[in-house]
């Protein structure tokens, strides 16, 4: 099963991790930032198990990503 981690805090809050994925991602009203959502935090970063159908949908919001802080593993 594919595993999404995200580095929260390096997020500069573009949105196109939510555009590409909005059953997953949520903007922050209070920093502008992305959400991860039904995540687990460690640390700084934030990981969640997702199904092999969304596999290709995460990939593609994680290269979209301008700054590279969403990993698929």
């Amino acid at each position: 099963m594919p595993k999404i981690i995200h580095y929260r805090n390096k997020c500069i809050g573009c949105g196109s991790c939510f555009e590409l994925q909005p059953e997953l991602w949520r903007m922050s009203k209070k920093d502008g930032k992305a959400t991860l959502l039904n995540s687990i935090q460690k640390k700084e970063v934030f990981l969640l198990s997702v199904s092999n159908n969304f596999q290709q949908q995460t990939q593609d919001a994680a290269r979209a990503c301008p700054v590279k802080i969403i990993k698929v593993v």
